[in-house]
Order: structure tokens, then C-alpha cells, then sequence
């Protein structure tokens, strides 16, 4: 039983997706009425809510303390003998959270996306492949099955995009699609060197590959071997954070995306990249991940300062928060360069705090992209300002909204906590994970840490200034007929503020889960500072 939940949370989305189409065939043939027009949207509801069931049944069974090989919620079985390829799942503390905060959101995205209407088999049935390949990418242990996982997710998100976006969608999700399949290529090439160059036997096996990848002695054109690889692997796992300058994909496609693949992307997605860093190129090749720890805690603070200029700039609020996750995301990879520190309490805190930061960011991001999306299902616009070249010439240059707070006094209460948290107030999740990120950048690259830090001031600049030009003021009449959130709303921004507020005040519990797993990478990598 235990091992098989782990199938069983990959594979409920891909069966829920069967039954919808299962059900279009049987009504096109008149065997089942039509008249149930959300029959398709409470199949997709009750599989990601078996899923999340499913997720914490998981979630209370899970022993961190226990590795990968030890775990009973193992799955291992030869699937291409022939290349030693295997069905290989399994869960660890750095995938426990990431199954958690994906089972969580791919539920709550399903209400968030209740009023789609347009292609409506083909929205669900989409997102629930998604899904699958979300928790397939958290779970491998092969690397062959971890690339089937992570390309199956490629094509559903170009489609959710490009057909249900917004004006500029097809350009966006050929813009996501290229820059994504362009970081595949790499990873692939990586992988096949991993496959054919390290001793011990052709194989793709993530826990034979830790002994066997750091032996690789080879060389191509003059370059040793490994150092290819972790190029190769970076730019396929830097492309999805998204790290500079790969970064320009991004706001474009939470812009044009609807809002639940908005929250699925910046909740979920750009985990992935980090993810990988973590789970394949840290383990794998250690010495080069100590070698070019010090690229990484750059290239952090270039996301930080270089994410946080252009949110300040942006005048729609979505594109704004798309800018904040480039920014976030640099505090995971200022987390992760302090494992070299030279005291062991600085790289827990900065490995530990690049782990719940991943997890944070999603719960609170999610939060920010669906208050985002209520509103705009009003309004029909994001502006923080209407922009001076706005089509409509009688609005030019006027304030979008203002007083908000006031008419919408709900709304305006999960908006502060959510902007709070985004700006990482004290007793809010967003705090001690950066806290951590910052401790651990701090023990060893102590000057670019500093300069990092100014990203804090500059959150709070471009979440203040929103909030002050949405919310406060003298309100817009013509936004009168504005309601406050819906029960609907409530219930999906109400457990994402919870965890916000619990990871806060207590972040222990997530802590204990991811631990254990951080030192074991932190050993591998230790004896090549």
C-alpha cells in the first residue's frame, strides 16, 4: 500500500483525464445526458482532491529521517531493460514538500479555473496531464523517466496557454515552449553523458549515479567532461527558475495565462529548475557544484536586485508579481551557494531555507495571482496606473483604481497579508525563509549577501506602492459595482493564508521535513570546498 500512493498520486490525473474523455465519447453518442455542463470540471475536482488526499496520507507516514533507499514509499522495477532504464519513484524530505505544495495548488487551481467555459474537456483534461507530470518530475529516481516527466509537462502548458490566454497567448506560448524545449536539449545532452561516461555500467539511476558521476574521467575538445555536464544541466534547470538572463519568458507568460496556470507556473514550475539543482546537479557532480557556488550566489543577487527593478517599474499588476518570483527566486539560489560555508550551521540554514522558500514562495505567490485574478474578473484590467498610450484616450494617464480597501474590505485583508508576505514582514512565512537564504549567503559570499539584502527594500517599494495606488486614495466611482470575495474566493485563499501564517510563527514542521535530506547533500558537496 505505501508504495503504491506514489503511482497512484502520478497517475489519478492521467485517469481522471481518461474518464473525461471517456464520457465526451459516451455523450457524443447520446449514452449520457449533456445537460450536466460542469460534469468535466467536478471529474477534474474530485481527482486532484483524491490526489490531495492522497498527498497527506503521504505526508503523515513520511519518516524524514530516512533516505530515499530506505524509505518503504519506494517503487522500483526495470521498464527498458534493454537501457537499463527503470521505473524508479520514491520520496524524500526535498521532494515532500514539493508533492504537498503541488497536490495543493493543482486542487485549488481547478476552483480557481470554475468559470472557464471556453473547450472546457480540453482545459481539464490538460491541466490533470500537467499535473501528472508535475508529480512524476518530484518523484523520479531514473533520469530517463525524470525527462519523460518533465517534457510530458511542456506541451498541456503550451496549450493552456495558447488557447486559453490572453491577447498576446500564442506569442507567449511559443516564446515558453522554444526557451523551455531549448533548456531540454541541454539537459538531455547531460543526461547521455552522465549514461555513457560514468563507470560502473550504462545507467540512468539517480542513487548509482551520486557514486558513480564524481569518477567520470573524460574529456571532450580539451574540457574535462563533468564540467560540460554541469553547464549543460545548469542551463537546462536555470532556463525554468528562471535564472538571468533567461528570464524574459517568464512575465510575458503570467501575463497572458489564465490565472490558475498563472499560480500553477509561479507555484509550481519554477520550483522545478532548483529542484533539479538540488536532486541531480548538487549530488551528482559536487565538486562543481562547490566550484561554481560562487556563480550561483551572483546570479542570485542579479535575480534579486534585477527582478525587484522591474517589478518597481511595471504598471500591471500581474506583470509585477511575475517580476517579484524572479526576484524570490534568487533567494533560493543565494540559499543554495552557502554550501560551501564554512561553518556546517551557515550551509544547513542557507540549504534548509532554499528548500522552504521553494515552498513558501508557491503558497504565497498563488495567493497574490489569484487575488490578482478576482479582481480582474470585475474590472477586466490590472492596471496599478492606466498606462499614458492606454487605447481608451479619456482614461489616459488616470489612476486605474483607488480606495478599494474601502469597498472591498475582504479583499483588501488577504491583499495585505499576501503583499506583507511577499515583502517578508516578520511572522510571515516569506520571513524566516529568506532569513535562512540570507544566513546562509552571509557565511560565505558576505558582500554580495549585503548587496542582496537591498532587494528587501526594494520588495517593499513595489508592494507598498500598489497597494497605496489600488487600495488607498479617493475611490474610482466607476468601479461602484465591484463585490467583495465570493465563498468560492474564500475557500481557495483561505488555506494558502493559513499556511502562510503557520510556516510564519512556526516553520518546524517544514523544517523537519527537509533537514535530513539538505545534510546528505551537504556531506557530498563538503569535501570539495
Amino acid at each position: 500500500m505505501n508504495s503504491s500512493i506514489l503511482s497512484l498520486l502520478i497517475f489519478i490525473p492521467v485517469f481522471g483525464a481518461l474518464s473525461m474523455l471517456i464520457v465526451s465519447v459516451l455523450r457524443n453518442r447520446d449514452i449520457i445526458s449533456n445537460q450536466n455542463k460542469d460534469l468535466y470540471k467536478y471529474i477534474a475536482l474530485i481527482t486532484t482532491g483524491v490526489q490531495l488526499f492522497l498527498a497527506i496520507i503521504l505526508y503523515m507516514k513520511f519518516d524524514p529521517t530516512l533516505s530515499v533507499i530506505e524509505s518503504p514509499f519506494t517503487v522500483q522495477f526495470d521498464w527498458i531493460p534493454s537501457f537499463n532504464i527503470q521505473y524508479y519513484i520514491g520520496v524524500d524530505g526535498l521532494s515532500m514538500p514539493m508533492i504537498i505544495l503541488a497536490a495543493l495548488l493543482s486542487f485549488l487551481c481547478i476552483l480557481i479555473s470554475w468559470n472557464v467555459e471556453k473547450h472546457v474537456l480540453g482545459y481539464f483534461s490538460l491541466f490533470l496531464l500537467l499535473d501528472a507530470g508535475m508529480m512524476g518530475v518530484f518523484m523520479s529516481l531514473d533520469f530517463f523517466l525524470f525527462y519523460v516527466f518533465w517534457e510530458v509537462m511542456l506541451l498541456p502548458m503550451y496549450f493552456l496557454i495558447g488557447m486559453w490566454g490572453g491577447p498576446q497567448r500564442h506569442y507567449a506560448a511559443i516564446k515558453f515552449f522554444l526557451y523551455t524545449l531549448f533548456g531540454s536539449v541541454f539537459m538531455l545532452l547531460g543526461m547521455l553523458a552522465l549514461y555513457f561516461y560514468a563507470p560502473g555500467g550504462n545507467s540512468f539511476n539517480l542513487i548509482h549515479l551520486i557514486t558513480q558521476a564524481p569518477q567520470i574521467d573524460a574529456s571532450l575538445w580539451g574540457v574535462d567532461m563533468r564540467l560540460l555536464i554541469w553547464f549543460a544541466l545548469f542551463i537546462g534547470f536555470a532556463i525554468k527558475v528562471p535564472v538571468f538572463p533567461f528570464h524574459t519568458w517568464l512575465p510575458l507568460a503570467h501575463v497572458e495565462a489564465p490565472t490558475a496556470i498563472s499560480v500553477i507556473l509561479a507555484g509550481v514550475l519554477l520550483k522545478m529548475g532548483t529542484y533539479g539543482f538540488l536532486r541531480i546537479s548538487y549530488p551528482l557532480l559536487p565538486e562543481e557544484a562547490a566550484s561554481f557556488s560562487f556563480m550561483m550566489a551572483l546570479l542570485g543577487v542579479i535575480n534579486i536586485i534585477w527582478g525587484a527593478l522591474n517589478a518597481i517599474a511595471q504598471i500591471d499588476l500581474k506583470k509585477m508579481i511575475a517580476y517579484s518570483s524572479v526576484s524570490h527566486m534568487g533567494y533560493v539560489l543565494l540559499g543554495m551557494s552557502g554550501i560551501v560555508g564554512g561553518e556546517a550551521v551557515g550551509a544547513e540554514a542557507g540549504m534548509n531555507g532554499a528548500v522552504m522558500q521553494m515552498f513558501n514562495h508557491g503558497t504565497i505567490t498563488a495567493m497574490l495571482f489569484t487575488l490578482v485574478g478576482v479582481l480582474y474578473d470585475q474590472a477586466h484590467h490590472r492596471w496599478i496606473v492606466y498606462p499614458m498610450d492606454y487605447k481608451d484616450p479619456e482614461l489616459a494617464g488616470k489612476l486605474g483604481f483607488g480606495g478599494l480597501a474601502s469597498k472591498m474590505p475582504i479583499f483588501n485583508g488577504f491583499i495585505v497579508l499576501a503583499f506583507f508576505a511577499g515583502l517578508g514582514l516578520p511572522a510571515l512565512s516569506g520571513f524566516i525563509s529568506e532569513a535562512m537564504c540570507f544566513i546562509g549567503g552571509f557565511g560565505s559570499f558576505r558582500v554580495l549577501t549585503m548587496i542582496g539584502t537591498l532587494g528587501i527594500l526594494f520588495n517593499a517599494i513595489y508592494f507598498l506602492r500598489a497597494y497605496q495606488k489600488v487600495f488607498q486614495g479617493p475611490f474610482n466611482e466607476k468601479y461602484s459595482d465591484l463585490k467583495d470575495m465570493s465563498m468560492r474566493d474564500l475557500g481557495i485563499i483561505i488555506p494558502l493564508a493559513f499556511l502562510t501564517l503557520l510556516f510564519g510563527v512556526y516553520p518546524q514542521p517544514l523544517l523537519e521535513i527537509v533537514r535530513h535530506s539538505m545534510t546528505k547533500i551537504i556531506l557530498l558537496v563538503q569535501p570539495y570546498i
